[in-house]
């Protein structure tokens, strides 16, 4: 692929010009120089075009960046704001994606962690604007009280599944949604802490300054957004919730109310 073709993809994926495509590009693939073993950047390097080879010159072991971190860098190398770092990250994958065989693309995702290794699959991400008018939209909250129920709900949400399926999360939710979920994972130390739907509903309540009534409301609410959000990801959260929990989560109807 020559760099015309591979800065097009990103052009179009990200909705930028040519330069901040180029500028996305550069840094988007110093920081998976810097995530990859020297070997595995150097077979990389062999399949993009000539005019990015300098982003791969790594000689040494490859640093332990997660998805926030690795979004970081790339927003501090463009000198941008961490939304749009995702943005024109992706976007940068899904030339990858395009650039690379299956073979070399499967080597690649092996030695990234699985919260970054899907944006290789191009799988969709709801924005987190897009998130939170959901939730105001299915609450009847502003959007302040939204992004408060939100964060409030996926901390909780955090705490009482499993630290595997909260990864999973977080590989499909915006990089702004990412904290409250690495926050309740941290504080149980990655095990699934068992809990009542009424200690839920009072945990969660709590953290938003609400009652109990409008905690289990924005519950829901929430909950039924997540299900929009990951989609086929929401079923191994389903499971680890009992069958006391029934009344939070969301039903058939659901779907008709994604809109």
């Amino acid at each position: 692929m020559d760099i015309d073709d591979f800065l097009s993809i990103v052009e179009r994926w990200a909705h930028v010009d040519r330069t901040t495509a180029e500028n996305a590009t550069r840094a988007t693939l110093e920081t998976l120089d810097e995530r990859l073993t020297p070997a595995r950047a150097k077979s990389v390097a062999t399949w993009l075009p000539p005019e990015f080879l300098g982003s791969f010159h790594t000689t040494t072991d490859p640093e332990p960046l997660d998805v926030d971190e690795f979004l970081r860098r790339v927003a501090a190398r463009e000198n941008v704001d961490l939304w749009t770092a995702e943005e024109h990250t992706r976007a940068v994958f899904v030339a990858l994606h395009k650039a690379l065989p299956p073979d070399q693309l499967k080597l690649l995702a092996a030695e990234l962690p699985e919260d970054l290794r899907t944006y290789l699959d191009n799988a969709p991400v709801m924005r987190a604007d897009e998130f939170i008018n959901r939730v105001a939209r299915r609450t009847g909250e502003d959007l302040e009280g939204a992004a408060r129920a939100t964060v409030a709900v996926l901390e909780t949400l955090a705490e009482r599944i499993a630290g595997g399926d909260v990864h999973d999360l977080i590989s499909r939710l915006p990089v702004q949604l990412h904290g409250p979920l690495k926050r309740g994972e941290a504080a149980t130390g990655d095990m699934a802490k068992r809990m009542s739907l009424d200690d839920f509903v009072q945990r969660v309540a709590e953290r938003e300054g609400v009652t109990p009534d409008q905690a289990r409301e924005h519950i829901r609410a929430v909950l039924a957004t997540l299900h929009d959000a990951v989609d086929d990801e929401y079923f191994d959260v389903r499971v680890q919730l009992p069958l006391s929990y029934a009344s939070v989560l969301p039903g058939p109807e659901a779907s008709a109310r994604r809109a």
